[in-house]
């Protein structure tokens, strides 16, 4: 019975532990449940807080969908973070621009590159810069398979490839300029160097574009280059707001609206030392310059004649007897400035200053002595971009005291004497003969100082930023049926910092034309293109020119969009009770003109340095 009885009693407690079990159970599944029911609680509103966070930041960036996600982990989320961040900016740094849609999509399609970041604030400007290169390189390869019909649509094809691979190293030299994605303090200073390189790009997609005649290749060309035209453009916009876009992104140094770079606006903010673009060292001279070339300029200026590394003489009694020997002779990696004398005589040769050969310093014995001169123009079947006597492309070209001429005459029509495309060059006492398009002042900025230019037709032209200061220009005779027009200015692009200024100079008629005179009109200027910018004072005009005083380009082209100027002016021609009525046209008071002197308009030291004698202000 004991047995018995304890297996009974087993049986109970196998049933009370069964019973006890089962009750944990219960309580078990119960506060699970309960635990389930309060962390899918807590889930749930982590996860609305999220949306409503999400949703939040998206009605700050105007758009409001709440594409929050609760479930998304850390890494995910600071992912999601920064693209939001980088879309943010490009909104608000494409604001400013006039095509708005191709900055927009060109910028987002960057925004996953590493190399990239939004918390760097100069990287959406280097950004918006290297997709210009890119669209560069497309151009190129869809225009390499264009079907050409006639020699002068391959020739103008093979200057197109120079002018785009000039476009494309300047871009990337902007990129350089740029530099680190954070150092943002020393983007002022280096503002003229951007505004003046995407300047020239636009000038070379142009240049690029005339060179083809009329027809259907023209306007596959022109449609290819549209993009790279508009990201430009918008670069250019971009980089006069990046003041104000820094502000709003409250980074340091940064502050107020004050616009650094842009149009005309920009040239009041650049007139004090402490915004030049170049750096100088304790002498004031540019330390972009080698040790030796400083050395050199303490001691002499362009005025004088430095010790030549190169002497040019027809006669034999110099080392070489044209100036494209001497060039060719240049050490490849010589860092100094390599100066050639060219002595008296008259030198029939095309020469080019390449890009290569920078900081020359070429001089002869006078203008009316030491000439270099050629007679190839266009009615001969040379494009106008290819007829130049004398070619600068090398930064830093000093031309002193020499003669440049076409020799070809009125009835050939385009013919150019002297092509300059040469950063910060100078031209002192120098003169340049032609005719039609003597002088095309191509690209960058250019310093022109007593020297004589001549010529018929837009004898001044190109989308340069050029001031010729003290310089005599002589307006010769043309043919029966032609005008004259001193210049035909070529800025396409309303962002662009070029144009052309004449400031105390004489416009009179030459030796030809002076007997003659009032058997034709002549102009001041006519605009080359939409947005042409020519602006003359402080100088004396001779009777010959039109009381009118400009000429327009074809119909109402340009009236509304050019930019002419007439600042205290004096002599017969200077008269402005009949001039034109254009709304680009205007007459100017002396505080908008000081944005046209040399300090704020080419900016000073680079020029000075070489013991230019310079004018930075006004004369009177």
């Amino acid at each position: 019975m004991a047995f018995q009885d304890f297996g009974l009693l087993s049986e109970r407690r196998k049933a009370e532990r069964k019973q006890k079990l089962k009750k944990r159970i219960t309580i078990g599944v119960a506060v699970g449940f309960i635990l389930f029911i309060l962390v899918a609680s807590g889930v749930m509103i982590v996860s609305k807080s999220k949306d409503n966070n999400s949703n939040n930041k998206n009605q700050n960036d105007g758009d409001g969908n709440g594409n929050g996600n609760g479930n998304k982990n850390e890494g995910e989320s600071s992912s999601s973070n920064d693209i939001a961040k980088w879309s943010k900016a490009i909104k608000m740094i494409c604001a400013p621009t006039d095509y708005r849609k191709a900055c927009v999509s060109s910028l987002s399609k960057v925004e996953n590159n590493s190399s990239y970041s939004a918390s760097r604030p100069l990287d959406l400007l280097k950004a918006a810069i290297t997709v210009i290169v890119d669209e560069v390189g497309k151009a190129v390869d869809t225009s390499s398979r264009f079907k050409f019909s006639n020699p002068a649509e391959k020739d103008a094809f093979e200057d197109c490839k120079v002018l785009l691979a000039d476009a494309k190293e300047e871009l990337l030299d902007s990129i350089s300029q740029v530099g680190n994605g954070t150092n943002v303090k020393n983007l002022p200073t280096k503002s003229h160097d951007l505004n003046n390189w995407l300047s020239a790009v636009i000038s070379y997609q142009q240049t690029c574009i005339d060179g083809f005649p009329d027809g259907d290749l023209k306007s596959k060309m022109q449609k290819t280059l549209d993009s790279v035209r508009k990201l430009t453009s918008n670069a250019l916009a971009i980089v006069s707001e990046v003041n104000s876009f820094f502000s709003v992104l409250q980074v340091p140094g940064f502050g107020g609206h004050r616009r650094l770079m842009g149009h005309q606006e920009k040239l009041t903010t650049t007139t004090s030392s402490s915004s030049l673009t170049t750096q100088y060292d304790e002498d004031g001279l540019p330390i972009w310059m080698s040790l030796e070339h400083r050395r050199m300029l303490r001691g002499k200026g362009a005025s004088s004649k430095p010790k030549p590394n190169a002497v040019v003489a027809k006669d034999g009694s110099g080392q070489f007897k044209t100036i494209s020997e001497a060039l060719l002779a240049m050490p490849k990696a010589y860092t100094g400035r390599y100066v050639i004398y060219v002595k008296q005589g008259m030198y029939d040769e095309t020469v080019t200053v390449t890009k290569n050969m920078v900081n020359v310093t070429m001089y002869g014995d006078g203008s009316r002595k030491t000439i270099v001169t050629g007679n190839k123009n266009f009615v001969d079947g040379v494009r106008t971009f290819q007829t130049a006597s004398f070619v600068a492309l090398g930064e830093g070209f000093i031309g002193q005291a020499m003669g440049f001429r076409n020799t070809a005459g009125p009835q050939k029509h385009q013919a150019v004497a002297l092509r300059v495309q040469a950063d910060r060059s100078i031209f002192l006492n120098c003169r340049m003969e032609g005719y039609q398009d003597t002088l095309y002042a191509q690209t960058h900025r250019q310093f022109y100082k007593s020297c004589v230019i001549s010529g018929t037709v837009d004898f001044i032209f190109g989308d340069a930023t050029a001031i010729f200061q003290n310089c005599l220009i002589l307006i010769r005779k043309p043919l029966d049926n032609q005008q004259n027009i001193v210049t035909a200015q070529g800025r396409v692009d309303k962002r662009e910092t070029t144009g052309i200024v004449l400031q105390n100079c004489r416009i009179q008629p030459d030796t030809d034309l002076e007997p003659v005179k009032a058997n034709f009109k002549n102009y001041l200027g006519r605009p080359w293109k939409e947005y042409s910018r020519t602006i003359v004072m402080e100088s004396t005009i001779g009777d010959l020119i039109h009381p009118d005083g400009w000429l327009p380009w074809q119909g109402d082209f340009a009236l509304n969009t050019l930019f002419y100027a007439e600042y205290n002016n004096k002599g017969p021609g200077a008269s402005l009770s009949a001039r034109v009525k254009w709304p680009g046209y205007k007459v100017i008071t002396k505080k908008e003109a000081q944005l046209y002197t040399v300090e704020p308009f080419l900016q000073s030291n680079w020029i000075k340095a070489t013991g230019t004698p310079v004018k930075v202000g006004f004369f009177a």
